[in-house]
């Protein structure tokens, strides 16, 4: 393992490592999904560079590992337990990836996967590609742009398998986001909690004005937390997005589709 991460730590900070790689590995297990064998060094490592870096930037609120581990981790896997939403070799964007989640640690467990990671902020990007770098992750790309700039660039227009995003905005918003970069027959993919169905309806009139089909929710729970109310809610795309969309960048935040109230969270 410590050749493919390609690093050399301190004592304590290796003990750190190799206590979260064996709580890492219990909880993947207890998930019951399939993963790759180096999943829980990489996560345990992907970890302890979000900790370093979240002293000088603000990766992340909390980089507490009891917390992380399934806030964070698990939670950016648990759709994998859904049989065909992530199929063999799919591409896949995470918009507005943040710190990573949930694409870093979907390409790290499922080596099949292309994933594009993008987002506004270039100290973000630079964090990703130390991320990356030090993972000697070949399946993922980094993308610095807006969402609004991203959808329209023909480079990723219409270009991937899954758009998905997390806890990044509403669903109507998202649908305006995602939807442009999911090819027809691919499908957009919302990590939500329990607000889940105050979205749902102007959800769905969104989604249909971008190439959207009907949004539907799948509960995706968690082992170790019962009480969350975590969900995905996906659309298909059914059709080409029609070139107004998305808006400018900044719009769909501003004026959300499908008469959505931004008041509501």
């Amino acid at each position: 393992m410590g050749e493919v991460l390609g690093n050399q730590v301190s004592g304590v900070a290796a003990m750190n490592r190799a206590d979260w790689e064996v709580r890492i590995e219990a909880s993947l297990q207890a998930l019951a999904i399939g993963y790759d064998e180096r999943t829980a060094g990489r996560i345990a490592r992907y970890h302890e560079l979000l900790t370093e870096w979240n002293e000088r930037m603000n990766l992340t609120g909390d980089t507490d590992f009891e917390t992380s581990i399934d806030r964070h981790y698990m939670d950016s896997l648990a759709p994998l337990l859904v049989d065909g939403l992530f199929p063999i070799s799919a591409s896949v964007i995470d918009v507005g990836s943040g710190a990573g989640f949930p694409g870093l640690p979907l390409a790290i467990a499922r080596p099949d996967l292309q994933v594009t990671l993008l987002d506004s902020l270039q100290k973000r990007i630079g964090f990703l590609s130390a991320v990356v770098e030090a993972l000697e992750l070949t399946n993922v790309s980094l993308v610095h742009a807006r969402a609004e700039d991203g959808g329209r660039d023909a480079n990723y227009r219409e270009a991937f398998d899954i758009a998905l995003a997390r806890a990044v905005a509403p669903l109507p918003v998202l649908c305006e986001l995602l939807l442009p970069f999911a090819k027809v027959g691919g499908k957009m993919i919302c990590y939500k909690g329990p607000s889940a169905d105050t979205e749902l309806e102007a959800g769905q009139k969104a989604a249909q004005l971008v190439g959207g089909g009907e949004v539907n929710g799948i509960p995706i729970p968690i082992p170790s937390q019962p009480d969350w109310q975590h969900c995905v809610l996906l659309s298909e795309k059914i059709q080409e997005t029609v070139r107004q969309y998305p808006r400018k960048a900044g719009t769909p935040s501003r004026k959300p589709l499908g008469g959505f109230d931004k008041a509501i969270k």
